[in-house]
């Protein structure tokens, strides 16, 4: 068996549907998945060590056995690298197989054998006393679906396990966000902060009490008994409190990451390390740093309360990241956790969701929620599509009509036949397409990457030229003022409001763009979607409505207007084409019986040929006939006049003589109009594409107030007219729906699809309107404008306030004020600095798009 590495589903090896790509056999499930990969393969090539889909644009390669493999992180490169025997599967399939599959639960009741050690059994789970390895189950294991952790500052750091990042030391997330949130990390913060706060606030007001008010003491408590239970206080809140930091700390060392974990442990450890030295060994310090009795002063204060202070900011922080996956949470928590499902006696049963298929017929009654995507089979009803679309006013569904699950169903009762459930209904799709959006990087977090970058390191190194010069030329105690003020710097320097400042705004942007029916592929494109200032759009579904009907007959010489619909209905029978569709369906609304028809060929973008009844027949434009001798003079004045009130106009020919014309239109959608002139408000120029002629075209575009369009455009050219205003420098965005957009929407700067299109074009497109209406590429405009506009502002205070704290702790202004800068006061500055970013981004949950 093989992966299909399109849709994830097994694959027989023998499979009709296969091809050769990067020097591996790939096997699919069927046409559609291999039409996909074939379209841009490098979109589906499989890490073979995790089995996870690689961007294109990942630096992590490797050969092997002559075979290029890609990975999504450098630690499955290096797992691979380690033993690539291991993993080289054939075409990825059998490692990607494995990590696709579900991770069976260790069941201790079960008996466990050794597949090499015949009689090697026990109950539970363990390894084979004889050759090592690990014991089987006997019985049919239980599943339990696999959860990946990644870090929300670097996407590329994939864990199977909660934990830290070895980047910036943030507390991993699972890549799914569930309705039912994990708050472990929280509550372990918490408990962290509330027992280092109660020990925290006694030994600063010992200190303080100690320090500028020593008569206030109980007779009886000296500074040595003072700086003691300072010591025991003080001591659990830097190493039980702290310990997650110091873990990060340690971590950041190791693998060279440093970060603000790296500055917070060393602040809180060089003040906690310096008091305990004083503490213990005093003697050890020169005389001037020495007070009466001999006693050097501590600062347990500072670390506890720094530890106690960074904790809070840790709370606050996290409850406040917990808010940016709101719009996630509230389309989880829309699916109803039952349907009623009709038996095929009429009997009716509610079922839990899950246990719904493909094919089933569902109830849903006045005010319910429907299910799972499907059709309307029977009744009619307006459902409220609000939450995925956008849209406000409640849509009418009858017999036939499309629905979406976790929409609102009105005052009518309704029966369905379920389509797609599970993972493949519109709602899961929006889900994981924002959670992917999500963890994405925009390119203006690369500038603050590269700061970043180097500024810890800068950080670390003006504390010690700090340290150095308060050290040798300070006022005294020399040494107390170098080591208060290098924590200062340390402990404000800690560039987490930095690293922060574009992912945030990224999460919180996508998520209101999906309650607002604007769906985000990445970050990369809710970017670039601010800059652009043309708008290309194929006009079949994207301006009208894609549902075209059957205007006009016209029979030429001997034939009569049913002969004519006859050919043209059995031919096209044969094709997909929306407009044979409605060609098809008009002859069936006069009672005409379509004939069966022999060698049907489809011409792209010309039309279709066949032979029917003992007829060569050919249907298509003015260049199909031409091609094939075709004289249409006789009605060419009255198609241009059908052509300039809008229709799309097929001339009939049965063995090489024109036999009549018939006329399609498609009626333009209502909200089409209004989204035009919204775009040209936005200074934004619309470019119309399509394959229709001239005349058609021009009648669309005037009516719409279009200046520019391009007709007779063929499905393969739409790229090139993308290419060629991209020529001349303009930041184009292509909006389309079908399978033969796909090349132009890869093309465009951002790819807009439109809901109501293929699966192909969502695929090929960074943004996707679930409305499927051109009032979506506003909305997707606004949104990017204030998702920009919100990362620019978040990057000023980070850059702002570290530029600025950093002097200050290092203690510019004592010369002229005489004023240093408290580690405590810089603990408390840090740690609210990531809390007024996070604030500053959840604003975006309210933007008027």
């Amino acid at each position: 068996m093989n992966v299909d590495p399109v849709c994830g589903m097994e694959v027989i090896t023998d499979s009709l549907h296969s091809t050769e790509h990067d020097g591996h056999q790939w096997h699919f499930c069927s046409s559609h998945c291999h039409e996909k990969f074939e379209a841009d393969p490098d979109q589906y090539t499989i890490d073979p060590v995790c089995g996870m889909h690689v961007k294109p644009e990942s630096p992590h390669r490797t050969k092997h056995t002559d075979n290029s493999y890609r990975f999504c992180s450098e630690k499955c490169l290096h797992k691979f690298e380690t033993d690539p025997v291991a993993y080289d599967g054939k075409g990825h399939a059998s490692e990607h197989e494995h990590a696709s599959k579900p991770v069976a639960a260790a069941d201790p009741e079960a008996t466990y054998f050794c597949p090499m050690c015949p009689g090697q059994e026990q109950k539970g789970p363990g390894i084979c006393k004889s050759c090592g390895m690990a014991l089987e189950s006997m019985a049919t294991p239980v599943l339990k679906e696999k959860t990946e952790y990644v870090c929300p500052m670097h996407p590329e750091i994939v864990s199977d396990a909660p934990g830290s990042c070895p980047k910036c030391g943030m507390a991993l997330e699972p890549r799914t966000v569930s309705a039912e949130e994990d708050h472990a990390e929280l509550d372990d913060m918490s408990r962290r902060f509330k027992v280092s706060a109660v020990l925290a606030a006694p030994v600063f007001v010992l200190a303080m009490v100690a320090d500028l008010a020593p008569g206030w003491l109980p007779d009886g408590l000296g500074m040595g008994a003072v700086q003691w239970i300072e010591f025991a206080l003080a001591s659990p809140v830097v190493l039980w409190g702290g310990w997650p930091f110091f873990e990060r700390f340690a971590l950041s060392l190791k693998t060279w990451n440093l970060n603000m974990f790296t500055l917070i442990g060393l602040g809180v450890g060089v003040a906690w390390i310096y008091s305990v030295v004083a503490l213990l060994m005093p003697d050890i310090f020169p005389p001037v740093m020495q007070m009466e009795g001999g006693f050097v002063d501590v600062y347990f204060e500072a670390a506890a309360v720094i530890t106690a202070l960074v904790l809070l900011g840790q709370v606050l922080e996290l409850r406040a990241r917990s808010r940016t996956n709101e719009a996630i949470k509230l389309l989880l928590g829309m699916s109803p956790k039952t349907a009623r499902r009709v038996a095929e006696d009429g009997t009716e049963a509610d079922v839990p969701l899950e246990d719904v298929l493909p094919g089933d017929v569902l109830r849903i009654r006045p005010g319910e929620k429907v299910p799972v995507d499907g059709v309307v089979t029977e009744g009619e009803s307006n459902v409220d599509e609000s939450m995925v679309t956008g849209e406000p006013i409640p849509i009418e569904k009858s017999a036939g009509e499309k629905l979406i699950g976790a929409t609102v169903n009105g005052n009518g009762s309704l029966l369905m036949r379920a389509e797609k459930v599970g993972a493949d209904t519109l709602l899961s799709q929006i889900v994981n397409m924002v959670a992917e959006a999500q963890r994405s990087r925009a390119p203006i977090q690369k500038m603050a990457d590269t700061v970043a970058g180097y500024f810890v390191p800068v950080v670390v190194l003006i504390a010690i030229i700090a340290f150095i010069v308060w050290a040798t030329v300070g006022p005294e105690p020399r040494l107390a003022h170098a080591v208060v003020n290098a924590v200062a710097i340390l402990i404000i320097a800690c560039p987490c409001a930095l690293g922060l400042a574009t992912p945030i705004s990224i999460m919180v942007g996508t998520g209101r763009g999906a309650t607002a029916g604007v769906l985000i592929k990445n970050a990369e494109a809710l970017e670039i979607m601010e800059k652009v200032n043309t708008v290309v759009v194929d006009k079949t579904g994207t301006l009208t409505e894609g549902k075209p009907t059957l205007t006009t007959v016209q029979a030429v010489g001997n034939m009569t207007e049913d002969e004519v619909m006859v050919l043209a209905a059995s031919i096209e029978r044969a094709s997909e084409h929306p407009l044979a569709e409605a060609i098809v369906a008009g002859a069936t609304e006069k009672g005409l019986e379509p004939q069966s028809v022999e060698g049907f060929t489809a011409i792209t973008g010309k039309g279709v040929s066949a032979s029917v009844g003992g007829h060569t027949v050919l249907l298509g434009n003015a260049k199909l006939m031409q091609e094939n001798n075709i004289d249409v003079t006789d009605v060419a004045i009255t198609v241009e006049e059908h052509q300039r009130g809008g229709e799309t106009v097929m001339y009939l020919a049965a063995d090489g003589k024109l036999a009549g014309m018939v006329g399609v239109s498609d009626p333009i959608k209502v909200s089409t109009p209004d989204a035009i002139k919204e775009l040209h408000d936005e200074g934004i120029e619309v470019v119309m594409l399509t394959g229709d002629n001239h005349n058609t075209a021009a009648a669309v575009a005037e009516k719409l107030g279009i200046d520019r369009f391009e007709a007779d455009v063929l499905p393969d050219q739409k790229a090139a007219v993308v290419k060629k205003l991209q020529g001349e420098g303009k930041i184009v965005a292509m909006a389309g729906d079908g399978i033969n957009d796909a090349p132009a929407l890869a093309q465009a700067h951002v790819g807009i699809a439109m809901g109501t299109g293929t699966d192909v074009a969502m695929e090929s497109a960074g943004v996707t309107l679930v409305k499927g209406d051109l009032t979506g590429i506003v909305r997707a405009r606004r949104l990017s404008r204030a998702t920009m506009k919100n990362i620019r502002q978040n990057l000023f205070f980070a850059f702002i306030y570290n530029s600025a704290g950093v002097p200050v702790a290092a203690g510019v202004l004592y010369p002229l004020f005489g004023l240093l800068l408290s580690p405590i006061i810089a603990a408390a500055a840090m740690s609210f600095s990531s809390v007024s970013v996070i604030t500053n981004a959840l604003r975006l949950r309210n933007a008027k798009l």
